[in-house]
C-alpha cells in the first residue's frame, strides 16, 4: 500500500507540473498538456521498464549465452517465490547494476559488463540477491516511474531551451510574453523539481533489500565486499550509458563523488554504513549458528 501511494504522488506530480506548465504558456497549450500528462501517465506506469532498459542500452541475454547468471538469478528467484526475472546485460565498463519492472511477474534484472569483470561468483551472486530483494518487495516501480519523471522533465527542459534560443512565432504579444516566461520558468525549475523526484525515493529501501538480499543469499559478507568494490569503480569508470534521472535505480551511485556533503545529495546511502550493517547481520548470524 505504501508503495502504491508513492507512485500516485508521483505520477500526480508530473502531471501537475505538465499541466501549470502549460497554463503559463497560454490557453493554446492548456489542453495539450493535459493530454500529454495523460500520455505520459500512462506510458510510465505501463512501459517505464521497456524505457529504462532502452535509456541505459541494455540488452536480454538468453540462457545460452549467459548460462551462470540465468542459473543464480532462477536460484534465488526461487528462494524468494518469485518468477524468474528477465536477465540483461548493459555494455559499460562502469561496474553496477539495477532492477525494474511494476511487479515481480514483469522483473528484469540487468548488470553491466563491467561488474561481470570485477566481481567474484560469490560477490555477483550477492548483487543479485539485493536486485532481486527489490523486486520481491515490490519497490522498483515507484524508483522506475521516478526515473522516467526525472527523464521526461530533463528531455522537455532541453527541448524548450533549444526552442527558445531559435525564438519562435505566436499569435499575439501577451502570448508571446507568456510563452517566454513560462518556458523559461520551466527551465530553471525543471532540474530541482527532478532532484526532488529522486530524493522522494526513499534511502530506507536500498537497506532493506541489502538486508533481504544478505539474508536470501545466506552470504552478508559478500554483498558488503561486492558494494565496496562497486563503489570504487564507479568512482574510477565513468559512466557510458547511465543518466543523472536514473542513478537511483543503481545499487551504487553511477555518478558518485564522494564526501560528506556529496552524501547529504545522494540518491543512494553511504557505501561505508550499507558494508557496516551488512557485517553486523553477518556477525549476528554466527552468534546465532554458535
Amino acid at each position: 500500500m505504501k508503495n502504491q501511494l508513492k507512485t500516485i504522488f508521483l505520477l500526480g506530480v508530473l502531471s501537475a507540473l505538465l499541466i501549470a506548465f502549460g497554463s503559463t504558456l497560454g490557453p493554446g497549450f492548456f489542453y495539450g498538456f493535459i493530454l500529454l500528462a495523460i500520455l505520459l501517465n500512462f506510458g510510465a506506469y505501463f512501459f517505464s521498464d521497456r524505457i529504462i532498459l532502452k535509456m541505459s542500452g541494455a540488452q536480454e541475454v538468453t540462457r545460452n549465452e549467459a548460462p551462470e547468471l540465468h542459473a543464480v538469478v532462477e536460484d534465488l528467484a526461487q528462494r524468494a517465490r518469485i518468477p524468474k526475472p528477465r536477465v540483461c546485460i548493459i555494455p559499460d565498463a562502469q561496474p553496477n547494476a539495477f532492477a525494474t519492472g511494476r511487479n515481480p511477474q514483469y522483473g528484469v534484472v540487468a548488470v553491466t559488463e563491467g561488474m561481470l569483470n570485477l566481481l567474484t561468483a560469490r560477490e555477483l551472486r550477492g548483487v543479485l540477491a539485493h536486485e532481486i530483494a527489490h523486486i520481491n518487495n515490490r519497490d522498483i516501480l515507484v524508483s522506475t516511474i521516478a526515473a522516467v519523471i526525472g527523464a521526461a522533465i530533463g528531455y522537455l527542459a532541453n527541448a524548450l531551451s533549444f526552442a527558445s534560443f531559435f525564438g519562435g512565432s505566436h499569435d499575439g504579444e501577451g502570448e508571446e510574453e507568456g510563452s517566454a516566461a513560462g518556458s523559461l520558468l520551466f527551465i530553471l525549475i525543471a532540474p530541482l523539481v527532478s532532484m526532488l523526484v529522486q530524493f522522494g525515493i526513499s534511502r530506507t529501501r536500498e537497506y532493506l533489500a541489502d538486508e533481504i538480499g544478505a539474508r536470501l543469499a545466506d552470504d552478508p559478507e559478500a554483498l558488503a565486499r561486492a558494494l565496496e568494490k562497486l563503489e570504487r569503480g564507479a568512482m574510477q569508470i565513468p559512466a557510458e550509458t547511465a543518466q543523472p534521472a536514473t542513478a537511483s535505480l543503481y545499487i551504487v551511485n553511477p555518478f558518485r563523488s564522494g564526501g560528506r556533503i556529496a552524501n547529504l545529495f545522494s540518491t543512494h546511502p553511504a557505501t561505508a554504513e550499507r558494508t557496516r550493517r551488512l557485517r553486523a547481520i553477518g556477525r549476528a548470524g554466527q552468534r546465532t549458528a554458535a
